[in-house]
């Protein structure tokens, strides 16, 4: 996927042609396998952009960081970047007419944290060559919404197999639930990485940052991790656009995936066929965001 020079022809067009004021796109870091997210401002600038294997990152989340500005912003997006900017714009987080979206047919990218632990000495796997786990099943390579396309549009490699593990889990008794569950978020350090990187976490002030009343100790015991993720997860119902930065970031690898897939596989089947971000409709809300008279209500 070489279209570093298209990016940046398009970069420099918008930017001396005062469309937009940035573009958001990534910039090589120290490391061969380090591609960091990059705001570009003036033709200088524009020269750091690229686009390589590594660069793996949802830039759809930064956009937060400008959603109180007037500012035009230029962004490149992936197929699951795309579905996050539907997610920002059905929660009224930014407006359409701010952004002009370069879109790249995705064929999978590379993990740098992968490639990182390979080089650092304390992993006995050298190969690197294989596409990041978020990418093993992929259901929307192609950006669902953009400008300007770069690329040619890209076979998608999923659902595959995207909730075996679910099922494996459905299937365990309430009791091996329970011990599973106990297990994987003892290891969690609350360290809200996760939370950093998911572009659905858009509240202005997050419940667990709150003291008065304050919802959630702030050790990292059992009981107070599980209140964490379940909250959160729950804010996720209908909301996941399954692009897996959570879990890749995620310090302590916990299996964030196997619960927002279990959710994505619930809303689809009481709500669907759906999955979130998938296409912008002005006005259009996911399940969770909107409540009719008419909905069923057998479980209150």
């Amino acid at each position: 996927m070489n279209y570093t020079e298209q990016i940046r022809q398009i970069a420099s067009r918008l930017l001396e042609s005062g469309q937009v004021d940035m573009v958001m796109a990534w910039k090589k870091g120290a490391f061969d396998y380090q591609s960091i997210p990059y705001v570009a401002r003036s033709r200088e600038d524009i020269d750091k952009i690229i686009f390589d294997d590594y660069c793996v990152h949802n830039l759809s989340a930064s956009l937060l960081r400008y959603r109180d500005s007037n500012e035009k912003i230029g962004i490149v997006v992936k197929g699951c970047d795309s579905r996050g900017i539907v997610r920002l714009l059905e929660d009224n987080q930014i407006r359409r007419q701010r952004l002009y979206i370069i879109g790249i047919g995705c064929s999978g990218v590379l993990d740098p944290l992968q490639a990182m632990m390979a080089n650092s000495g304390f992993s006995r796997t050298k190969d690197i060559s294989g596409l990041a786990a978020k990418c093993a099943n992929c259901i929307q390579p192609n950006p669902v919404i953009y400008d300007e396309l770069v690329g040619e549009s890209q076979e998608a490699r999923g659902p595959g197999n995207r909730f075996e593990r679910v099922s494996e889990i459905e299937n365990m008794t309430v009791e091996e639930r329970r011990t599973f569950f106990e297990e994987v978020f003892s290891r969690c350090i609350r360290c809200y990485a996760c939370r950093q990187a998911c572009v659905a976490c858009d509240c202005r002030t997050c419940i667990f940052e709150e003291t008065r009343p304050q919802w959630v100790g702030r050790e990292t015991s059992i009981s107070d991790n599980m209140m964490y993720h379940m909250v959160r997860s729950m804010h996720m119902v209908g909301r996941c656009i399954d692009c897996g930065e959570c879990e890749r970031v995620c310090p302590a690898g916990i299996p964030l995936m196997l619960i927002n897939r279990k959710l994505i596989k619930e809303v689809d089947r009481l709500y669907g066929p759906y999955e979130a971000g998938m296409v912008y409709v002005e006005g259009q809300k996911p399940p969770f965001s909107v409540y009719d008279e008419k909905d069923p209500d057998d479980f209150i």
